[in-house]
């Protein structure tokens, strides 16, 4: 079960915050919580520190909503990655498509 919260940041962008799976099993809802977002803001910044499994459902999710973006003229980043997400994103060796920071946390 992923879990949802939004808020606002001190820059005008529309912070999403994912805490559990990116998966097959939950894509249909996560898809509409992203496109959902995405449509109330010009600069959407999506948390995925909270994330604990990702697969390849997951990471076409992120490369759908960074395209829509792009299609959109709006902004996309991913502010903060799990290790789940680092090693997906890793593994596609999509870091550049997405242009963010893969920021390593402290107590790793």
């Amino acid at each position: 079960m992923t879990e949802f919260a939004t808020q606002a940041t001190t820059e005008g962008a529309l912070r999403l915050i994912l805490d559990g799976e990116m998966t097959i099993y939950n894509a249909s809802e996560i898809k509409t919580q992203l496109l959902k977002a995405l449509a109330s803001c010009d600069i959407l910044e999506i948390d995925l520190s909270h994330v604990s499994e990702m697969d390849t459902a997951g990471f076409q999710l992120l490369v759908m909503a960074k395209r829509e973006s792009l299609r959109e003229g709006k902004t996309m980043r991913i502010v903060a990655h799990s290790q789940a997400v680092r090693d997906v994103i890793d593994f596609y060796k999509m870091d550049a498509f997405f242009g963010d920071p893969m920021l390593i946390p402290a107590e790793q």
